[in-house]
């Protein structure tokens, strides 16, 4: 969460260290998505995403809070959601997955890595969570007591084309996708996904 953005804006100022001395057109952070900086055009907005261009990869990283202020601010700054390459999803909240709703309008097919989670990202539940109390009859009880063959919980991107993040993956030749664990209250345990991209002056999150 708070700590996965800032570990981007991190990103941010090492890649704009990184290309200082050999700047060249689509190797920049653009911040699409925030509550922060300086008055502009753009609506403000709780919530964050952010397009990642590098070594001719283009990568979104999160979503925003609003699926029609993220799509208004997309179009205002001319970014062209049909040429990803990928896309990262930190966390399960809101304010970061929200404009999945205009994206998969828009590039339906793109691949998101998402957190392992029981709910949103079609990941697999806890088989665990079905566990069943002693003493309680099989009518009280999730599948009558029994395993079933499938245990999903619905998501609201059926279609999406989700990879989920178990362990640190290398997505692009430099590209990483990592996944730790909230210790923040209130979130502990829920999974979380930052990137890193390997540059010049090794790697960065």
């Amino acid at each position: 969460m708070v700590r996965t953005i800032l570990y981007l804006l991190c990103l941010a100022v090492a890649l704009c260290y990184a290309l200082s001395a050999n700047a060249q057109s689509e190797k920049r952070i653009a911040i699409l998505y925030d509550a922060f900086g300086p008055p502009s055009s753009l609506k403000m907005d709780w919530g964050f995403a952010a397009l990642i261009e590098y070594n001719a990869r283009r990568i979104l990283f999160d979503t925003g809070n609003n699926a029609r202020i993220f799509e208004h601010k997309v179009n205002q700054l001319n970014v062209d959601l049909t040429r990803l390459d990928a896309v990262v999803i930190s966390h399960r909240h809101g304010d970061h997955t929200s404009g999945l709703n205009y994206l998969l309008k828009t590039n339906p097919t793109v691949k998101i890595y998402a957190p392992m989670e029981g709910v949103y990202f079609n990941s697999p539940s806890p088989v665990a969570f079905l566990q069943r109390t002693p003493g309680l009859p099989p009518n009280m009880s999730y599948y009558r007591g029994a395993q079933p063959d499938v245990f999903r919980s619905g998501s609201p991107w059926p279609e999406a084309n989700f990879e989920i993040v178990r362990q640190t993956t290398e997505i692009f030749p430099g590209f990483f996708v990592l996944t730790t664990v909230s210790q923040k209250p209130g979130t502990r345990d829920m999974n979380e996904v930052s990137l890193a991209i390997r540059t010049p002056e090794g790697r960065r999150l």
